[in-house]
């Protein structure tokens, strides 16, 4: 699995580090550029946007949250919708697999 980021400002790679080594060992995160970052986003459609804090300096992102499956040739498969449950995960995967 592979995350990416949308805050390349905080996500430094010893915070990107820390947070995949969460999940397991083959699990990488990717960071980029700010400029870099929008053109991925927009190439994949996903929405990013920074939200002020409560306190100054603080801030949020908003962002899309899902999931890409790739096929073995790279091409986008399936978007998996975040909290969308297993059932149709499941099914949709199951799908692609016969």
């Amino acid at each position: 699995a592979v995350f990416v980021s949308v805050d390349p400002a905080r996500d430094t790679p010893e915070v990107l580090g820390a947070h995949v080594a969460n999940f397991g060992r083959d699990f990488v995160a990717l960071r980029a550029t700010a400029e870099q970052t929008q053109e991925a986003a927009k190439a994949f459609k996903v929405f990013y946007a920074k939200q002020p804090g409560g306190e100054p300096g603080s801030y949020s992102m908003d962002h899309t949250a899902g999931s890409y499956v790739f096929d073995r040739d790279g091409n986008i498969r399936l978007f998996l919708r975040h909290g969308q449950g297993t059932g149709p995960i499941v099914h949709d995967l199951k799908q692609l697999l016969s």
